[in-house]
């Protein structure tokens, strides 16, 4: 075997590095890479084809579920049985940006299965709008150069709808990108499910199983604060789960009125307790009613380039939000004065982002990571993974961005609630 120099400014295909006597497999083509400076270097030639290493990044990004792990120890072990390599980045996008890695084979994908959280730390660091030194900026081009740096193949990026969002920003300046959709919110489009959200909606069911026997020996009302952002799944699937009297979820804005009337006549049918599931982002009529008109304006401002307006809008929308914190407690108070029952408020929080993940989400995590591992090899990316029916497909990344999946009013968990004579805060 030859063992020849390499000339400046050549690009060289199927070649070995080895410096300080050890060897690592690179690829260098003239269609992904420029030559690399030969100081320090030498090559050893090989003759024919050789099948060189991939090499890919993982991040983890926005909030934490359940099957994060699970999902990065598929892609690890299922890259074993290929030529990948497979690095992880600290802390979403701005472990990318500030370089900070680590390696994510052999006994690292131990135990990964079963543990919640995320062994590669997560933030809601946005590459173009990057916390840096007291100011935001913008760092895509970091992160780019960064991507190159470590000669990467594809990076697969883990999360909610905002981490698909920042991806597709990151896949429109040339870097091949794969996301995988994670969310305990199952709001992200173009997939029947995210993983995630069948631990959450088992810890949220158990939890509502538990306080119908408070609600009962004391005669409360108990109302449950669901997660699920702006959608109404997990709120929706607990509430129905658990047998919940009320469910109020954002797809559907209530009255308190029509509410407060449900519980009344359950105490009149000899039942003197009452479950109320909310979900995080319910609104009532007149919160809908504000919240719709300043959307409006706000696309009124921006189609007509209306900066002061704009501005305006921004800061009674912050407004707004700063208004409905306490959104849940002032719902309990209300119908406490409106019923004459005591009212008492469980707030159920990160309890659902934690913990080991279901069975479910395991398995889901598993196929989305293995699948992932199989389009690198077949070199498809700009794409999501999702789940639709009994399949699991890549979906492009421009038709995920910018829509958020709610739950529709013909849903059939609506129709079977309404069947059950749960108030959907719209009706009796």
């Amino acid at each position: 075997m030859p063992i020849a120099h390499a000339v400046p400014g050549k690009n060289i295909k199927n070649v070995a590095v080895c410096r300080n006597k050890q060897f690592i497999d690179y690829e260098f083509c003239s269609s992904k890479r420029e030559a690399l400076t030969t100081t320090g270097f030498f090559f050893i030639l090989f003759r024919g084809n050789t099948h060189m290493a991939k090499y890919v990044g993982i991040l983890t990004a926005g909030g934490d579920c359940p099957g994060l792990n699970a999902a990065i120890r598929a892609i690890g072990k299922g890259a074993m049985n290929t030529d990948m390599r497979v690095i992880g980045f600290r802390d979403g996008f701005r472990g990318l940006m500030e370089n900070r890695t680590v390696q994510l084979e052999g006994e690292s994908m131990m135990g990964l299965l079963t543990l919640g959280g995320t062994i590669l730390g997560t933030s809601r660091d946005k590459p173009h709008k990057m916390p840096v030194g007291g100011t935001l900026m913008d760092m895509t081009d970091v992160i780019v150069e960064n991507y190159h740096r470590h000669h990467l193949d594809a990076l697969v990026c883990i999360g909610g709808g905002g981490t698909q969002k920042n991806a597709y920003r990151l896949a429109q300046k040339g870097i091949n990108i794969i996301t995988l959709p994670k969310t305990i919110d199952n709001d992200v489009a173009m997939t029947d499910i995210t993983f995630g959200y069948d631990t959450a909606l088992s810890i949220a069911t158990e939890a509502i199983d538990r306080l119908h026997s408070t609600a009962h020996s004391h005669h409360r009302i108990i109302v449950v604060e669901v997660m699920g952002h702006n959608s109404g799944w997990l709120g929706l699937g607990a509430g129905l789960a658990s047998g919940a009297d009320v469910i109020l979820i954002p797809e559907i804005p209530y009255d308190i009125q029509l509410v407060a009337n449900a519980i009344r006549k359950r105490v009149h049918r000899g039942r003197n307790f009452s479950i109320v599931a909310v979900s995080e982002g319910a609104l009532s009529l007149e919160e809908h009613e504000t919240l719709t008109n300043l959307q409006t304006r706000k696309e009124e401002a921006k189609a007509q380039d209306e900066r002061k307006e704009l501005r305006q809008v921004m800061d009674k929308l912050a407004e707004f939000e700063t208004k409905r914190t306490n959104h849940t407690l002032h719902l309990a108070q209300m119908l406490e004065k409106l019923t004459g029952l005591e009212a008492r408020l469980t707030i159920l929080g990160h309890v659902q982002r934690g913990g080991t993940p279901s069975a479910a989400d395991r398995v889901l995590s598993t196929k989305l990571g293995t699948t992932c591992v199989r389009l690198i090899e077949e070199g498809v990316f700009g794409v999501m993974i999702a789940v639709q029916g009994r399949k699991i497909v890549p979906v492009p990344l421009e038709e995920v961005v910018n829509q958020r999946k709610v739950v529709p009013l013909d849903h059939a968990w609506i129709e079977s609630a309404r069947s059950v004579g749960t108030c959907l805060g719209d009706c009796l």
